[in-house]
Parts: structure tokens; C-alpha cells; sequence
């Protein structure tokens, strides 16, 4: 049997050849500590799911459009263009079941074979994987530490040429937790337009920012309107991973195009999530401020502690639920220190699971809980004490 080409290239996310292992650990009767999934470890909130619950007690249960209930659009709109200071339409609004469909989708619709797609590494291994499905060529972009993890911009002026038709950015970034600042926003755009390109924005953990920090958005960037995919969701802000709720931000004609693919794909979101959806949007969002002061409250505690292991740096993240630490001073390579790790009760990824510029890192989840952070943070210790 032959399989497609365009299937060659894709590869299980790392996240859950650990997790599987990990499983197979506690198996056998050991303790794991689970810090390499990227979900938050709240429930969704109760006005939300009753929300839900309800919907489906009333009988939203059928077909919708498929690019989204009507009403969940208006509210995304006007949402959207608040937060990011810009006017939307809901007809630039395509809800799909998770987010996903909303970096597939544009990708498919925008990119022909040969065409070149700039992305960021270290990065969400999707973005890869879609553009070998699209035909497209990936051309990665180091993300630096030096520069807070946003773009090397020499590099990135380097291999942007008349070919590059879409520049893929992900800020707050998984999995450095780095924000890309206005300047470089500016100066990305200032390409963009300079080329003729697209860029899709993968903003999915806007609302987990830290401290005085904001996370700009290139939408709202002259000239970056008519050019520019913004991806968001539910999962991470609302806690609501299970639920697969997303939604895409787009020019109108991709908007038609996008809810095509959804059209022959999916068919449609269920309906009584999207009725859930309306209401996290519309309902209070005091759990929001809630769960993002007790993020930050488990970062500081994570990175302090990692700072004073032998062997490990690691920069205090900006925003997300994810630190990047530096482990290059400890001689080993990213795979062989987070399976050291594992073995002593602590599961976290490689920093090569995210593109070759990740090697040199770990990549730690702190959406568990305080006091499971600070047990994880005894078993590190220990590992890195004994290389």
C-alpha cells in the first residue's frame, strides 16, 4: 500500500510521546509529576459550562452554518476589535471546532505549491506540518533569547523574498512565553507590505500575559488589515480545551474561502459549545483574572528556583504557561536531560520537539498546582545536582 506524499512529513507532537510514557511509568507504579502538557489545569468556569448545559437540555443540538453561529460572531467581532483596537466585522469571523481548523484552513487557502511560509522556531510543530500539507516550502526564523524570544530580524529579512506568501507569528509565544514588542511588529509588517504577504497571527494566549506586559497585536498595524489572519480560541483563557471552541479573524474573501473548507471538512461547531462560547465572552471574567494571578504566582516560583540550579538559566516568561529554560551549560542535549527528568518523576519536553533552534532547552508547563510545582522543582534539583 502507498500512502499520499503529502502525509510524509507529519509527526506525532512531542507532547504526547511523553505523556504516553509517562503513563506507562505510573504503570508501573511511579509517581509522575506532569508538566508537559500545554492545558490549563482549572475547570472551565460554571456560568460557562451551565451555559453549555443548558443549551443542550433546550435542544441546541443540530446543524448550524458552518462558519459559525450569527450571534457568536457579532460577539467575537466586537470582542476582537475592543481588545485589539480595531473595527471587525462579523463577517470576517469564521468559528471552528478548536482553533486548529483556523491555521489549517487559511494555509491550504492561500498557499500553492513552492510557495514559501516563514515560521518561527522554536514553535507550535503545527505550523510545519501545515505547510508541507499545503505544498508550501517552511523556511524557519530563529526565535532568540537574547532578544526576549522574538524574531532574529536580520535573519528574517534575509529569507523573506518575492516567494514568501504567508509569515507565520505566534506571540505570546508556546513555547518560549516571549511576546513579540511593537517595534518588531512594525518592522514585520513593514516586510509584509514591502512583499506582498500574508501573515497569520497565532494569538491564542493574549489574555495570559503577566505583570505590566501587553501583548500587541499586528492587526493593528496600518495597512495589516487587509493582509492579516488573526487565530484565537477558548482553550487557554477560559479553560475550555475540551469544549473545541476557536475562532479565525480574516479578510472577508478569506473568510468565504476558509468556510468552504470547513463546509467539505467539519460541517459545522457543535452549536451548544458556541452558546457556551457567547457566554464566556458576555459573562464575568473575574475566573480569568483569577486563574492568570495564580499562573504568574507559579511562574515566579518556578523560575526563581530554576535560576539557582546548577547548569539551567532560564528567562522569567511574559506571558502563557510555559517556561523555556536554557540547559546548555549542563553538557547534555534537551531529549537526554528531559528523559533524565523523567525518570526522576518529572514530566516536561524537549526543547527540540519545538524545531532545531529549541535544542539547548526544556519546555515547563506550570498549569499544575503549587504544591506539585514545588515537588517537581526538589526531584529537578536533584537530577541537575548529580550531572
Amino acid at each position: 500500500m502507498t500512502y499520499a506524499q503529502r502525509t510524509n512529513h507529519l509527526r506525532p507532537e512531542g507532547a504526547y510521546q511523553v505523556l504516553a510514557r509517562a503513563q506507562e511509568l505510573e504503570s508501573q507504579g511511579k509517581h509522575i509529576i506532569h508538566l508537559e502538557i500545554g492545558e490549563p489545569d482549572f475547570n472551565t468556569p460554571s456560568h460557562v459550562s451551565l451555559a453549555g448545559i443548558r443549551a443542550i437540555a433546550n435542544g441546541q443540538t443540530r446543524y448550524n452554518p458552518p462558519a459559525g453561529m450569527t450571534f457568536l460572531r457579532e460577539t467575537i467581532a466586537e470582542y476582537a476589535g475592543r481588545l485589539r483596537g480595531v473595527q471587525i466585522k462579523p463577517s470576517q469571523v469564521v468559528v471552528s471546532p478548536g482553533a486548529k481548523p483556523n491555521l489549517f484552513f487559511p494555509t491550504l487557502a492561500l498557499v500553492n505549491p513552492g510557495d514559501e511560509v516563514i515560521y518561527p522556531d522554536p514553535g507550535f510543530p503545527t505550523y510545519e506540518a501545515m505547510i508541507g500539507v499545503a505544498g508550501g516550502i517552511p523556511v524557519a526564523v530563529p526565535v532568540l533569547e537574547k532578544n526576549g524570544f522574538s524574531f532574529d530580524l536580520e535573519v528574517f529579512d534575509q529569507l523573506v523574498n518575492p516567494k514568501t506568501k504567508l509569515i507565520i507569528l505566534n506571540s505570546p509565544s508556546n513555547p518560549t512565553g516571549g511576546i513579540i514588542p511593537q517595534k518588531d511588529l512594525e518592522h514585520i509588517a513593514d516586510v509584509a507590505i514591502r512583499y506582498n504577504c500574508w501573515v497569520l497571527s497565532d494569538e491564542i494566549y493574549n489574555q495570559l500575559v503577566f505583570d505590566d506586559y501587553k501583548a500587541p497585536s499586528i492587526l493593528s498595524i496600518p495597512g495589516m488589515a487587509e493582509r492579516t489572519i488573526i487565530m484565537d480560541g477558548f482553550s487557554k483563557t477560559y479553560a475550555m480545551t475540551g469544549w473545541r471552541l476557536g475562532y479565525g479573524i480574516m479578510p472577508e474573501g478569506l473568510a468565504n474561502r476558509v468556510s468552504l473548507l470547513l463546509t467539505h471538512s467539519i460541517g459545522c461547531t457543535a452549536h451548544f459549545t458556541q452558546v457556551a462560547g457567547i457566554e464566556a465572552l458576555t459573562g464575568p471574567q473575574d475566573y480569568v483574572s483569577m486563574m492568570v494571578k495564580e499562573y504568574q504566582r507559579r511562574r515566579d516560583l518556578l523560575v526563581d528556583a530554576l535560576n539557582q540550579m546548577p547548569g539551567i538559566s532560564c528567562l522569567k516568561p511574559q506571558a502563557t504557561f510555559y517556561a523555556f529554560p536554557n540547559i546548555k551549560a549542563s553538557g547534555m542535549t534537551s531529549n537526554e536531560l528531559a528523559n533524565l527528568l523523567l525518570d526522576g518523576g518529572v514530566a516536561v519536553l524537549p526543547g527540540s520537539a519545538f524545531g532545531k533552534y529549541g535544542e539547548g532547552h526544556l519546555r515547563i508547563v506550570f498549569a499544575n498546582s503549587y504544591e506539585n510545582i514545588q515537588i517537581a522543582l526538589e526531584r529537578m534539583d536533584k537530577v541537575f545536582r548529580k550531572l
